[in-house]
């Protein structure tokens, strides 16, 4: 991995990410930090990325690498993990059912992805359909169940199913530019993962020599 991709690509990308999703556009502007349980699930995306091979560790911090070079290395892991639990924070829905339906099935899922151990491009791909899934859920199913429904019909639907749930799966109504945000910061977090620095194919040659040594 080129030293440009690793001490300026890399943690742009990955701290633009955790801004954007970070980031809840409306008056005034707040910024959410990830929660800890977020940060839970973002140890088990970057477990789930050395797990794969799509990172290897050790071509960011080893005892062979300069101090600087190690710094930065840690700065990138370090990146990686803020990045994907503040994207996780965004996809999570803010309260009730869906909040806690969404946050057990992430934690499963990335559980049983770890447990798999897919290879690099599976995991991507992945990735890829978990994120994309959590974006579809609160910011195009849910996010129509907390418009105001324009007819009577509408109206009468929304309060029945709402009632139906207790009031447990209402959400927050979010601006329009929430969703594109939470669509760049995946873009953004996915880009990222695919330039990490992955762990070096192992020949069948090179792996008898290390036995026989």
């Amino acid at each position: 991995m080129s030293s440009v991709r690793e001490a300026i690509v890399l943690p742009l990308m990955l701290l633009t990410a955790t801004l954007m999703a970070g980031v809840q556009p409306g008056a005034p502007l707040v910024f959410v930090p990830p929660t800890p349980y977020s940060l839970v699930l973002g140890t088990l995306v970057v477990a789930a990325l050395i797990r794969s091979g799509a990172l290897d560790p050790a071509r960011l911090l080893h005892g062979s690498r300069p101090i600087l070079a190690n710094a930065n290395g840690a700065v990138v892991l370090i990146a990686l993990l803020v990045a994907a639990a503040a994207v996780l924070t965004m996809i999570t829905p803010g309260s009730g059912l869906p909040r806690f339906f969404v946050a057990a099935f992430l934690f499963v899922l990335l559980l049983n992805t770890i447990v798999a151990q897919p290879d690099r491009v599976r995991l991507l791909r992945s990735l890829a359909v978990i994120l994309g899934a959590g974006l579809i859920l609160k910011f195009v199913v849910l996010a129509a169940l907390a418009e105001p429904a324009a007819s009577a019909t509408g109206r009468v639907l929304v309060a029945v199913f709402d009632a139906a749930t207790f009031g447990s799966i209402a959400q927050v109504q979010q601006p329009s530019s929430a969703g594109y945000l939470a669509f760049a910061a995946i873009a953004l977090l996915l880009g990222a993962a695919a330039l990490l620095p992955a762990r070096r194919a192992v020949t069948t040659a090179s792996a008898m020599q290390r036995r026989e040594a």
